[in-house]
């Protein structure tokens, strides 16, 4: 028999304190050298605007979890057919047999995993002492972010921009209120960078959302909004001014415009980026070395993310007698 989780099956089984936890330990085990996660396959549907993504990966370790997401990316939805622009599904096998074990949505659990893996690089990279957030975007994965990063630092104020004004000032309500925090929209970029310790950029843009010339020594910034060559957040000089610590360096030397268009401008080589993410969770590699650095996570997003947290709900889901039995 196999488990359906529905997404409110999802949403009551996983946190986001246990994502990051988990999350954490995942990268710690690609690192480790037992992850085996192929490239995603993209397939562009031109006729209809949308991107077909397939997303497995096997973890061992102590882990030893099987899965593949299928995600989907629609920006015509919300406007043309009343659905999220971003839909997924996971399947999780037993690694031992290969019989499948769950079913479930994977809307709720890709954006709780985009927010934790950034809680995961937050925790390695921004100054212990930071209290204060900038965040571009309003949407569903802008929420995660400033909840992630609020569950590994004491967050004191946030400042929200995005290009609708209304959503902003809807997001700053709902945030403040669910975080207990004071968070403020602002009507310039400028002032969700300037005075700023983290900076969250998880927008639609396809060009530069600030200027690097505007960065301080000591910011540290979570880059998740775009994940395709040609599209990208940030601007050169803020590649550049940073020590880039991306997700995974060959998903993002594939898929971030974040990073390869600063590499086709000869404006920096691969060394410039200094460690995977997982390499310094593991400790292989140092993470922030000194308060006047400016670091950047660069995230495209993994597999290996989805298959551990979905391991984690499916676990938890047969302790608490959640979802639906069935059989193929």
């Amino acid at each position: 028999m196999a488990l359906l989780l529905s997404r409110r099956d999802v949403q009551t089984l996983l946190g986001m304190a246990d994502a990051i936890r988990i999350v954490e330990e995942a990268f710690r085990q690609l690192a480790l050298g037992q992850v085996l996660m192929p490239q995603r396959s993209v397939i562009h549907v031109g006729p209809h605007g949308g991107v077909y993504l397939g997303m497995p990966a096997y973890i061992g370790g102590a882990v030893d979890a099987l899965a593949i997401k299928v995600v989907t990316v629609y920006a015509n939805n919300p406007t043309r057919h009343n659905l999220p622009t971003t839909i997924g599904t996971l399947l999780l096998n037993d690694p031992r047999t290969g019989a499948p074990l769950a079913v479930m949505e994977a809307g709720y659990l890709t954006a709780v995993r985009t927010g934790a893996v950034s809680g995961v690089a937050t925790k390695h990279l921004a100054r212990p002492n930071a209290t204060r957030v900038g965040v571009f975007g309003a949407g569903v994965q802008a929420r995660a972010q400033l909840q992630a990063v609020c569950a590994v630092r004491k967050i004191q104020s946030a400042a929200v921009y995005d290009s609708d004004g209304q959503r902003a000032r809807e997001y700053a309500r709902e945030m403040g209120s669910q975080l207990k925090l004071l968070v403020t929209a602002v009507d310039t970029p400028r002032a969700a960078v300037e005075g700023m310790d983290i900076i969250l950029t998880a927008s639609s843009a396809g060009q530069p959302i600030f200027d690097g010339a505007w960065l301080a020594p000591g910011q540290h910034i979570n880059g998740v909004g775009s994940h395709s060559p040609k599209a990208r957040e940030l601007d050169t000089a803020t590649i550049v001014r940073s020590k880039v610590v991306p997700d995974f360096p060959d998903a993002c030397l594939a898929e971030a415009g974040d990073l390869l268009i600063p590499l086709s401008e000869g404006a920096i080589t691969k060394a410039h980026l200094h460690a995977g993410l997982g390499e310094v969770v593991a400790g292989l590699k140092p993470g922030r070395e000194n308060d006047q650095e400016i670091t950047l996570f660069k995230s495209v997003g993994l597999a290996l993310q989805d298959v551990a947290t979905a391991s984690f709900v499916y676990k938890k889901a047969l302790e608490t007698h959640t979802g639906v039995e069935f059989s193929f």
